[in-house]
């Protein structure tokens, strides 16, 4: 059984093979996921990437006037920095954590050799690699096309998927920094789902009552990233 922020809570760190594994296990380092915090900022060069136990973290890509959108969340299917590993050391996007927790972190150093060895390691980061740009197109493909109350039930949704509660801690404003809207626009569509009995929400706390239904409610994007997760990353 699997104890408080044992590595394996993370699915990757999971599927790592027992020799990788053992490798591994010294270098990783355990650090808190405060709400709000930014990992990297857009153009930094990456030092770490982090496996998230329960925390949930935002890719948002920012514009030069400081506005943003959410392209992609991660969590305990995941790591945030693959670009480190990618060959660009740095990426556009900003990494903030919009659900507080815990992760480990590996230096990018470490990370590179063991992608550098073509084993069991450099497939299973492709791999997710390949999951994660599902989701990135999806996003621009579901921001685009459907209405705001489908984005924030699949938003809601994939974030469900990388903790084990029913309940979020989320500002208005924040939300809104995720989906590129007004916070009106969140405050408007937020209680259209609770006034359809799905959610509960009450001063930055979001309690989901009624998954299914947001299933229903939602279009068809979730069910594609999820679709493509399950195919590629062991369970």
């Amino acid at each position: 059984m699997m104890q408080p922020h044992d590595p394996r809570q993370n699915r990757l760190l999971a599927a790592l093979p027992q020799a990788e594994m053992a490798r591994w296990l010294p270098q990783l380092e355990r650090v808190d996921m405060p709400l709000g915090a930014v990992l990297y900022e857009s153009g930094s060069k990456l030092s770490h990437v982090y496996f998230p136990l329960n925390a949930i973290v935002s890719l948002l890509y920012v514009l030069e006037d400081g506005a943003s959108a959410e392209i992609a969340v991660v969590g305990r299917e995941g790591l945030v920095g693959v670009s480190l590993f990618m060959g660009g050391e740095s990426t556009p996007s900003r990494a903030v954590i919009q659900n507080a927790g815990q992760a480990y972190r590996l230096r990018g150093d470490v990370m590179l050799q063991e992608f550098n060895q073509a084993g069991p390691v450099l497939h299973l980061l492709l791999r997710y690699t390949q999951a994660l740009l599902t989701q990135m197109a999806q996003t621009a493909v579901c921001n685009r096309h459907h209405s705001l109350d489908q984005q924030l039930c699949r938003w809601l949704l994939l974030s469900l998927d990388r903790i084990d509660s029913p309940q979020l801690s989320m500002t208005q404003e924040l939300i809104a920094n995720m989906l590129g809207v007004r916070r009106e626009s969140v405050t408007e569509a937020a209680g259209h789902l609770q006034d359809a009995g799905l959610i509960r929400y009450h001063r930055g706390h979001i309690t989901v009552l009624d998954r299914t239904g947001l299933e229903r409610r939602t279009c068809e994007c979730y069910a594609v990233v999820k679709r493509e997760y399950d195919r590629l990353l062991p369970a």
